[in-house]
C-alpha cells in the first residue's frame, strides 16, 4: 500500500524471494504502480494487479493477502493497518507507525483484537554499529546508565528534502519529531531496555520557510517548485527531478494522475513543521535523555553519548563531512534518503571511557554507508525470512508505539509549553 520511493525496497525485496509473490499494488497513481510493476518484471516476476485506495477493503476480500506492506503517507498508515489486521493479515508498516494519539490507540486496539500481527520497519536496529552499542551497554561496559545525550544532524542536502515534499505539512507527517525522530527514539528505547515516561520539548521553524533565517540570509529564490523554473536552475536547495530516473518516474511523470509536487521550494509558504527541535525525556529506568534534531546542518551524522556508573560510551557517525553547493542527485538509488555513501562520509567510531582508565576505541567491521549502514537489507531479512538470525530484533506494535509517543508528546509540549506524561496520550 503506497508505491513511492521508499516502497521500492520492499517491492524488490519481495520479488527477490521465491517464498513471496507480490499480487497487488495499491496507490492513487497508476503511473507509480506501473513503475513498481516494471521492477517486478525486471526481477522475473509477474506484474501485480493494481488498485485504488478506495478499493482497499475489496482488495482484502478478493485477494486475501498473507502480508500487507504499508508505505503510504504517514498520516494514512492506520487507514490500511487496521483493516489489514482485522482481515487476519500480517502487516509491516514503515515508520512512523502513525501520526497522532487517536490513530495510535486505534492501531493498538486492532492489534489486540485481531488475528493479524504488526511490525514496524525500524532499519536502524539492524545497523551493526548500533547492535554493537547495545551489546556493550547490555554487557555492563559503562555500568548503570544515568543519562543519554543524542544529537542528530541532517545536512542542507538531505535535511532540505523534508521541506520540499509532503513531510513539510504536519497533517501528513506529524513533523520531524514523529516522522524522523521515531527512528532515534526507538534506538534509545532498544539500547536502554526502557520505556519513556515524561517528555518536554521545544522547537521552531528556524531556517526553512518564507520567514526563516535562510530566507533572511538571501538563500530564497522566487519559484513555487523547481521543475522548469529558471530561478531554480542554480539554486543549491532545489531538487531537479529530471536528473534522477527514479524520482522522475515516480513523481514527475506521475503528477498528472497524482497531483503531487515533489520539488517544492524549501523557502516557500505553507510549511507547518519545525526544523530545529530539542527534547528532554525521562525513562522508567531512571535515565534521562537530551535529544536535538537539526535539519539545516553543514554536515550530516549523529553523536550519542551515554554516561554510566562505570564510565562513558561515545558513538559518532559521519554520513557527510560537508555538502557541495549545487549538488544534483543524478543516481537512481536515492542519495536524498541515506541510500548512498556520500563522498565525504567517515568511519563510525565508538569510544569507551572507563572511570580510572584510558579511553579505548572499540574495533568495528568495515562500515557500509549505503542502505542506512547496511540496516535495510538486514531488516528485510529479519522481517521476511523465517531463518533470519536477527529476527528477534524486529520491532513489534508496542515498540512502534513507544517510538511514536515521545514525538507526539514533544509536539504537544511545544504547543502547550508543558511537560507531557506519555500515559496521558494513551487515555481515550
Amino acid at each position: 500500500m503506497g508505491t513511492g520511493f521508499r516502497a521500492q525496497l520492499f517491492t524488490v525485496g519481495l520479488a527477490s524471494r521465491p517464498a513471496y509473490e507480490v499480487v497487488a499494488l495499491c496507490d492513487p497513481s497508476p503511473t507509480r504502480m506501473a513503475f513498481h510493476n516494471r521492477l517486478l518484471t525486471e526481477h522475473g516476476r509477474p506484474a501485480a494487479r493494481t488498485w485504488q485506495p478506495g478499493e482497499f477493503d475489496r482488495l482484502l476480500d478478493e485477494v486475501a493477502p498473507d502480508l500487507v506492506v504499508v508505505t503510504s503517507t504517514d498520516a494514512t498508515h492506520d487507514t490500511y493497518i487496521v483493516p489489514a489486521l482485522r482481515a487476519g493479515a500480517r502487516v509491516i508498516t514503515e515508520k512512523a507507525m502513525t501520526t497522532d494519539a487517536a490513530k495510535a490507540r486505534r492501531v493498538m486496539a486492532a492489534v489486540a483484537q485481531s488475528r493479524g500481527s504488526l511490525h514496524v520497519a525500524f532499519n536502524y536496529r539492524f545497523n551493526p554499529v548500533h547492535a554493537k552499542v547495545r551489546e556493550l551497554l547490555a554487557g555492563g561496559a559503562i555500568g548503570e546508565i544515568g543519562s543519554v545525550h543524542f544529537e542528530w544532524l541532517l545536512d542542507v542536502h538531505h535535511g532540505a528534502d523534508y521541506f520540499r515534499r509532503w513531510h513539510r505539512e504536519r497533517a501528513h507527517s506529524g513533523g520531524l519529531l514523529v516522522h524522523k525522530a521515531s527512528h532515534h527514539f526507538d534506538l534509545v528505547n532498544w539500547w536502554l531496555g526502557g520505556r519513556p515516561r515524561v517528555v518536554y520539548g521545544q522547537g521552531r521553524l528556524a531556517f526553512y520557510g518564507d520567514s526563516g533565517a535562510g530566507a533572511r540570509q538571501g538563500y530564497a529564490r522566487d519559484y513555487p517548485r523547481a521543475h522548469e523554473s529558471p530561478a531554480a536552475a542554480d539554486d543549491p536547495f532545489a531538487l531537479h527531478l529530471v536528473d534522477n530516473p527514479g524520482l522522475r518516474g515516480l513523481y514527475l511523470d506521475a503528477e498528472a494522475d497524482s497531483g503531487y509536487l515533489r520539488d517544492q521550494n524549501v523557502f516557500g509558504a505553507g510549511i507547518t513543521i519545525e526544523d530545529d527541535m530539542a527534547v528532554l525525556v525521562e525513562y522508567d529506568t531512571g535515565a534521562s535523555m537530551t535529544y536535538h534534531l537539526t535539519a539545516y546542518s553543514p554536515w550530516e551524522g549523529y553523536r550519542v553519548m551515554f554516561n554510566g556508573s562505570r564510565g562513558r560510551l561515545e558513538l559518532e557517525v559521519a554520513e557527510t563531512a560537508w555538502t557541495r553547493p549545487g549538488q544534483r542527485v543524478e543516481s537512481d538509488k536515492g542519495a536524498l534518503h541515506g541510500d548512498l555513501a556520500a563522498e565525504s562520509a567517515g568511519e563510525p567510531r565508538i569510544l569507551l571511557r572507563p572511570l580510572w582508565g584510558r579511553p579505548a576505541v572499540v574495533d568495528l567491521p568495515p562500515y557500509d554507508h549505503a542502505g542506512h549502514g547496511g540496516g535495510d537489507q538486514r531488516m528485510l531479512a529479519a522481517l521476511l525470512d523465517d531463518d533470519a538470525p536477527q529476527a528477534e530484533d524486529r520491532a513489534g506494535a508496542h515498540d512502534g508505539l513507544m517510538a511514536l509517543l515521545p514525538g507526539l508528546a514533544a509536539n504537544e509540549s511545544i504547543r502547550t509549553g508543558r511537560a507531557i506524561e506519555i500515559d496521558s496520550l494513551l487515555a481515550a
